[in-house]
């Protein structure tokens, strides 16, 4: 008896994004040092600029810390940089990114 064709398309699906959501963001190395997870920081980084985040890291960077969390954020046309520090949570960045961001 052949198994219907969604099942397997609904378990690749699911396999897709669990391997998709434990891949790892950049700067993973850093989460162990940082109190602010990475959920948190994407809901604080929505607050400040809504839209659609293309870009995720957790860095070392001057200010605050020393440790943030950095978000590329899209809506429409427009793509800020939302930058959380990783163990205050504080708001350290919300600027429009130029056309030759890293």
């Amino acid at each position: 008896m052949k198994k219907p064709i969604w099942i397997f398309a609904m378990f690749a699906g699911t396999l897709a994004l669990v391997t998709t959501s434990a891949w790892a963001f950049t700067g993973e190395q850093y989460a162990k040092d940082a109190k602010v997870t990475l959920p948190q920081a994407r809901q604080a980084a929505t607050k400040v600029f809504p839209g659609k985040i293309v870009k995720e890291e957790l860095e070392k960077e001057k200010g605050g810390s020393g440790l943030r969390y950095s978000f590329d954020i899209r809506q429409g046309a427009v793509t800020h940089e939302v930058g959380i520090d990783a163990v205050s949570g504080r708001v350290l960045e919300n600027s429009v990114e130029g056309p030759n961001s890293d």
